[in-house]
């Protein structure tokens, strides 16, 4: 350090000193020099050396740098790895490769599946095109022929006779009155809507002899009828009270026929009348018995063959229930089928009682061959036989236990009061009814009041006597509701009711029992019955049913009904069109004109009875088809498209004339929610279903938090 001190400071004998420094830095120069060249040339190819051959390491446990004291090395971990992941990657890109180009293939096959298809859509375009253009031809040419064969008529202008016309030529026997001889037609045309004038019985003399209930009903029953009008100068018929005159007054014969031939609008004959006589206590008055009533008809239970005319006068019920409705809760049930006893009668007929009880001569001698003087005396003692001989519990009574009613000649009398006689019917299967002795008395009051008393409790009548004229008669099928038997064969009676089957008998009962209710049950019903007979038999269509708008009651929709097990696989069967365009009208019904003519006979003579009788049934509703109605979501109307049936069938006839016709449920319900809700619920998936009116028959509202189904079709809920 001094000496290096002393050279830099030039001291003395420092020459040879410096010269050995500068060597000695060079040395170190090239030194360092040649060891950079070293490392910065040989190692990286070594290192290149080594890594180059990596790859051909083919032992697992080969060290590329030799052995190692501890683990391998990380870096070597690292390269293996990216080796390995190169090769995965490079598999996977060779199978995208092979998928790529399968997608490839399929694309372009749908490709062609697309161009075909567009193809296939255009032809079925022309073909849709071309079928349009046939159907419109085919529309247009139907038209065509429907203007050329159906030419559009106008309604005919009504021609109506002067008020004092002098009628029609009088017909060589009065009682020969037919409608073609006695009825003036041209006060009644097919447009005319049946008008009926009901005069005022209190401005005449009869009219304060009329009983007050039977007034009061009958003119109760006029004003609510849909037929009667105030104008006399255009009505088709006219009708008059006339009985039945309260008790003990006599109105004769003389008088009330002067009083009648008084009327306004008489008009010098009585063509277009019609006289009503109706019996709600006396069974003995035959108001019109030797009454001249002209070309007039007449209408009331008791006839006699001398003054009955078929097919023109009318036999009605007896005004059993004036002013109020019969008690239906009391009436008994349909079944049991056999009741306590096979049959009854009770009854009483003075005049022949004492011959009958003569059973030594009169029964077995005619037995032998003698003709009977009295078929009530064979009656009675076949009856009494029946009884004692036990086969069956029949009950007979040919005396009454009290006094009995008041009776025609050869008439059986009514015994006890009407309370009494409707328990004992209640007990039995079948009721006997026996006509009058006198065959010139082909209907009385008291026999038509024994029929209607059996029909109500549901006791099937069996009348003896063939020459008996039940009410309605030519129109209503007797058979089907009760036996009428010949006097002759009362040996067989009990035969023939014990021959009869439950089904039948069943039958007859519901029969029986739709007959009453429908036609004979009230007031109104025999008025309204009475009108539709006449109104019918002179062909003319009923009048439409009033629309009254109904009160709808708001309700709340609830979540999704379930579909019904019974409808979930519907097969082949068509769920009905689907309403993507507005509703449109119904078809028009063509045959209001010409429904009485062509379906006379089916209407008044198919179960369950005659669909035309009433004026608010233009058309025959049969149940449960629900309720008949037609389809397209417009409304009820009449089934159109066919004969109904279920499944295919149902299927085939409701979309017949109408493609897009479907129908609507009516239900009628009465606090029974739950009931309600399931039943609604069942109705989800319904084919051709198109709306549900739910008529709720309850003063009670339903309440407010009752949750509807959701049955995927509108539900209406609205008051009776």
């Amino acid at each position: 350090m001094t000496g290096y001190t002393m050279l830099r400071n030039g001291g003395v004998g420092n020459g040879g000193q410096t010269c050995m420094l500068r060597w000695s830095n060079r040395i170190r120069l090239t030194w360092l020099s040649f060891t950079l060249f070293i490392i910065l040339v040989f190692f990286p190819l070594i290192a290149h050396y080594y890594l180059t051959t990596l790859d051909e390491a083919d032992e697992a446990g080969k060290r590329i740098f030799g052995p190692r004291a501890g683990n391998e090395l990380c870096e070597v971990k690292h390269v293996l790895d990216l080796c390995r992941i190169r090769e995965s990657v490079s598999e996977e890109l060779l199978q995208l490769e092979a998928k790529r180009q399968e997608l490839n293939s399929e694309i372009a096959k749908l490709n062609l599946k697309i161009e075909a298809c567009k193809k296939s859509i255009e032809n079925a375009k022309q073909d849709l095109l071309q079928l349009k253009n046939v159907i419109s031809q085919t529309e247009h040419s139907y038209k065509e022929l429907m203007a050329q064969n159906q030419p559009k008529l106008s309604l005919p202008i009504r021609l109506l006779p002067e008020k004092d016309d002098a009628g029609l030529p009088p017909p060589k026997v009065i009682r020969g009155c037919r409608l073609h001889n006695c009825f003036d037609y041209s006060r009644c045309p097919l447009t005319s809507g049946f008008p009926v004038y009901v005069y005022d019985s209190d401005q005449f003399a009869f009219g304060s002899y009329l009983d007050p209930l039977v007034k009061q009903a009958f003119q109760a029953t006029a004003r609510a009828n849909v037929y009667v009008t105030e104008n006399a100068d255009i009505a088709c018929l006219y009708v008059i009270l006339v009985g039945e005159i309260q008790e003990p007054v006599v109105l004769r014969p003389a008088e009330l026929e002067k009083q009648l031939y008084s009327l306004p609008h008489w008009r010098t004959d009585g063509h277009n009348h019609v006289i009503i006589s109706l019996s709600r206590k006396s069974d003995t008055q035959n108001l019109l018995y030797n009454v001249s009533t002209g070309r007039a008809m007449v209408a009331q239970s008791t006839f006699y063959a001398s003054q009955y005319r078929p097919g023109f006068d009318l036999v009605v019920s007896p005004l059993v229930h004036a002013m109020s409705e019969p008690n239906f809760m009391e009436i008994p049930p349909q079944v049991p089928v056999k009741r306590k006893y096979l049959f009854t009668f009770q009854g009483e007929k003075i005049e022949s009682l004492r011959s009958s009880l003569q059973e030594a001569r009169s029964f077995e001698e005619e037995m032998e061959g003698d003709p009977p003087a009295d078929y009530d005396d064979r009656i009675i003692a076949t009856l009494k036989a029946v009884q004692d001989s036990r086969l069956d519990q029949v009950l007979v009574e040919f005396t009454c236990k009290n006094q009995p009613k008041p009776s025609l000649p050869t008439e059986w009398a009514l015994c006890g009061e009407r309370e009494d006689r409707l328990e004992l019917l209640k007990l039995s299967t079948f009721a006997l009814i026996i006509t009058p002795g006198d065959p010139h008395l082909v209907i009385s009051s008291g026999c038509a009041t024994r029929l209607f008393e059996a029909l109500e409790v549901g006791a099937v009548p069996v009348v003896l006597g063939e020459q008996v004229q039940l009410p309605y008669q030519d129109m209503l099928q007797w058979n089907e509701a009760a036996l009428v038997v010949p006097k002759p064969r009362v040996t067989e009676v009990h035969f023939l009711l014990r021959s009869l089957s439950d089904s039948d008998l069943l039958a007859m009962r519901r029969q029986g029992r739709f007959l009453w209710e429908t036609y004979f049950s009230t007031a109104d019903s025999i008025f309204n019955t009475m009108l539709a007979m006449i109104r019918t038999r002179i062909q003319i269509p009923a009048a439409p049913i009033r629309e009254e708008a109904a009160a709808e009651i708001p309700h709340r929709s609830g979540k999704a009904a379930g579909t019904d097990p019974n409808m979930a696989d519907n097969g082949d069967l068509d769920l009905g069109p689907v309403e993507t365009e507005p509703p449109y009208a119904s078809p028009k019904y063509l045959r209001n004109f010409t429904l009485t003519v062509t379906d006379f006979y089916r209407s008044w003579n198919s179960a369950p009875g005659p669909f035309h009788l009433f004026p608010h049934t233009p058309f025959d509703p049969v149940l449960p088809s629900e309720a008949k109605f037609l389809g397209s979501g417009t409304g009820f109307r009449p089934i159109g498209g066919g004969a109904g049936g279920s499944g295919k069938e149902f299927q085939a006839a409701l979309g017949g004339n109408v493609p897009r016709e479907q129908f609507t449920v009516v239900m009628l319900t009465y606090e029974r929610e739950e009931v309600l809700m399931n039943s609604l619920e069942r109705l989800n998936g319904l084919p051709y279903l198109n709306k549900v009116v739910v008529v709720w028959n309850s003063p009670k509202l339903p309440s407010e938090d009752l949750l509807w189904p959701d049955i995927g079709v509108p539900i209406m809920v609205i008051e009776k």
